[in-house]
């Protein structure tokens, strides 16, 4: 092989090596925006679990709350009721 030879498989296969060179690094920076949308994605869902854990806990309190006032009021309703037995007892 002489000099001419090896030139022209060097020009032949260049316009194919800088074809695929091209689409290498074109989806790698597609990859890496791929993965810049995962991270935002990752974090919308990491905002949103919190949230979702600050509504529970304020579900679990307004349930706490709600359970508080029951007692009282059927303890107060009891008061009620054991107040009048009393009073009808003696007769």
């Amino acid at each position: 092989m002489n000099d001419q030879q090896i030139l022209a498989i060097a020009l032949s296969s260049a316009p194919t090596m800088f074809t695929v060179l091209i689409g290498i690094l074109l989806n790698n920076g597609r990859f890496n925006d791929l993965n810049g949308r995962f991270g935002d994605i990752n974090s919308r869902i990491t905002e949103l679990q919190n949230r979702i854990t600050g509504l529970e806990r304020r579900m679990d309190q307004r349930f706490d709350e709600m359970k508080e006032l029951w007692r009282s009021e059927l303890h107060r309703v009891e008061e009620i009721l054991d107040a009048r037995l009393k009073h009808i007892e003696p007769r």
